[in-house]
């Protein structure tokens, strides 16, 4: 059997010094080569704290406290800053939240793709200048020579989306990271971008971790999906078995509370307080098995 791309397992990380609180528990899963995986939840699940544990950014204030994060096997949590920067460098990438303020304002869009080819890629400015092209047109970008002279702030927002997506496929990474990628745009471009994702997903063979708090987001893209809740994993498994089979009374509520095209005027029914008051009860229940 082979090793998983990416394996989290026993995750724990809190928030503050002695009188600490959790933020993430115990919480394990693992993303197979060419998987699209889906950490969904509301928000303060804990959904992007696991992607930023997975870059080595996790904010000031978070600390992790056990379990490990392997790559291919290796786990990145005992690797020093230097060694985890050439290990993950140009082997995960990101597709941030907002491009608008993921790009930098100042520089034109080739000078930003053709970075990181340069440093990891070796590539001379016309090899770099060449791939850039190639990338936006695989990211389906109309006038491709136009974006590579323009600043981000000449660009729509799908258009610096795909800027994004372009720079997060360029070194023909092993895992890029999608964070929310398309909450910032409207729905008809959202749809473009997500096919878009997959696409390159499929393409260049990629792991995909997708955070997202929606799940019609996750029946379009993911293969298999995690769900949490105040940091602790409710339920995890394929997409079409979360979403045709929930077991957790918290999924069936999240499936309830969904708006359903097939069935036009049914009321949206929104998660009944018993489920949320289970699932701090299970989350108190366990925090008090695992107290020193």
């Amino acid at each position: 059997m082979s090793t998983p791309l990416l394996t989290v397992s026993h995750l724990t990380a809190v928030i503050g010094g002695k009188r600490h609180m959790p933020v993430l528990r115990d919480v394990s899963l693992e993303i197979g080569r060419g998987e699209v995986h889906g950490l969904v939840g509301e928000s303060g699940a804990g959904k992007s704290t696991i992607a930023k544990a997975i870059l080595g950014i996790l904010p000031h204030g978070i600390r992790i406290t056990g379990g490990s994060i392997a790559l291919e096997g290796e786990d990145l949590l005992k690797l020093d800053p230097a060694a985890l920067r050439r290990k993950l460098g140009p082997a995960v990438s990101l597709i941030p939240q907002d491009p608008l303020t993921a790009l930098n304002p100042g520089r034109r869009i080739e000078a930003q793709l053709t970075d990181g080819l340069r440093l990891w890629k070796g590539m001379s400015a016309k090899q770099a200048h060449e791939r850039a092209l190639q990338l936006l047109e695989e990211v389906q970008m109309r006038e491709p020579a136009r974006v590579m002279r323009s600043f981000p702030h000449e660009l729509s927002g799908g258009m610096r989306q795909r800027v994004l997506i372009a720079a997060a496929f360029a070194l023909e990474p092993k895992l890029v990271i999608a964070d929310e990628p398309t909450t910032a745009l409207d729905v008809t471009v959202q749809k473009q971008i997500l096919r878009l994702i997959r696409n390159m997903q499929e393409r260049h063979g990629t792991g995909v971790v997708f955070v997202t708090h929606d799940l019609g987001v996750v029946a379009q893209i993911c293969d298999r999906a995690t769900l949490l809740y105040m940091g602790k994993v409710m339920e995890q498994g394929l997409v079409r078995d979360l979403l045709d089979q929930p077991r957790h009374a918290y999924t069936k509520a999240l499936m309830a509370a969904c708006p359903r095209y097939d069935e036009p005027g049914r009321g949206l029914a929104p998660v009944p307080e018993a489920v949320f008051a289970a699932c701090r009860a299970e989350i108190a229940a366990f925090d008090r098995e695992v107290q020193p």
